[in-house]
């Protein structure tokens, strides 16, 4: 059977070379890349020499050898990425957010369900995570029993210089929960086995960039499903002496036991990434991951052959960006109120 082929639309975020290299380790071939951005797409093409950069996203789209789309395209734009992919016969992996309205995710639902093709948003840290997937195989074992509950933290450093002028942009990067809190609630899914949930209460806030007013750069969330609670926190406050973007860092509650991870470090001291602590009834160990599969790239290759849901659900993709959007609502709707009494 031939390679996979697939091409990018849209380079707007750093994301889309974990997204390409995800599918190359899958063995798909990158056949070429569009993007109206010169110093983005010579920087893509030094990375990739041998991919060829269209003049126009048309050819594409048109060209029926290619499979699949990748795209990073600035955050509001990346609904029609997909709507535009799918109308021409192709499967469509997008970075998050991969919608930015309710309105967006409404025309995805629509035009997903209308051509059967298929819609993946790659949560990094999530499936890009070797300690979150490894997390996910020990509670499906059973190891710490049901799971009650979930922390997430999503810190990040800003980086505000290097940034460029759609990320200060309200309208087009989504909000700090639609854009980073999205990974916390694809989490809380997972591990809770759960869709049916509820958005209690959510918060942004701008705390120190007076000079970007439209950037938040502090979020969070409380949820629940029938069975278990959730806490997000998403920030922009990752200090410089940390030796990297953010701690991120992800807690599990289970009626037996109880796991964390310090996914990109760990403070305390050791080497490397990917630290997960596990607590269960026999006593507490830390467990090394860098050995763990991460098979969401397979996955989705061995989906778009057999039009399998392996990877991710649809319905779990859907919905993650779905809260990940009423909370966001919510959250400005609660911002705009006037506390003083």
């Amino acid at each position: 059977m031939s390679a996979l082929r697939f091409a990018a639309i849209g380079l707007n975020h750093d994301h889309i070379y974990g997204q390409v290299n995800v599918m190359l380790r899958a063995g798909a071939e990158l056949v070429s890349f569009y993007a109206v951005e010169d110093d983005l797409s010579a920087a893509f093409a030094k990375r990739f020499p041998q991919v060829e950069r269209v003049a126009d996203r048309r050819q594409i789209l048109e060209d029926h050898s290619i499979d699949l789309i990748l795209s990073a395209a600035i955050s509001s734009e990346r609904a029609g990425v997909a709507i535009s992919a799918m109308h021409h016969g192709k499967d469509i992996m997008l970075d998050k957010p991969g919608m930015t309205t309710l309105e967006q995710l409404a025309e995805v639902r629509r035009v997903q369900a209308e051509t059967k093709r298929i819609v993946s948003i790659l949560y990094s840290e999530h499936f890009e995570t070797a300690s979150t997937v490894k997390a996910g195989e020990l509670v499906k074992s059973g190891a710490i029993g049901k799971v009650i509950h979930t922390t997430g933290l999503g810190p990040h450093r800003l980086r505000k210089p290097t940034r460029p002028e759609w990320f200060f942009q309200r309208q087009r990067y989504g909000g700090i929960i639609t854009d980073i809190a999205a990974h916390q609630f694809e989490q809380f899914l997972f591990f809770t086995d759960s869709l049916d949930v509820e958005v209690l209460s959510a918060t942004v806030a701008n705390r120190a960039n007076p000079d970007t007013p439209e950037l938040q750069d502090y979020g969070d969330v409380h949820l629940r499903t029938p069975d278990a609670t959730g806490y997000i926190r998403v920030d922009w406050f990752t200090p410089d002496g940390l030796p990297t973007w953010g701690d991120g860092r992800l807690f599990i509650v289970g009626t037996e036991g109880s796991i964390e991870l310090r996914k990109y470090l760990d403070i305390a001291g050791r080497p490397g990434t990917d630290h997960l602590f596990l607590v269960d009834r026999k006593g507490m160990q830390h467990i090394d991951c860098s050995d763990v599969e991460l098979p969401y790239g397979r996955q989705l290759a061995a989906d778009i052959r057999d039009r399998t849901e392996t990877a991710m659900g649809q319905e779990h993709c859907f919905k993650t960006m779905e809260l990940a959007l009423k909370a966001q609502a919510l959250a400005e709707a609660t911002s705009q109120r006037d506390f003083r009494k």
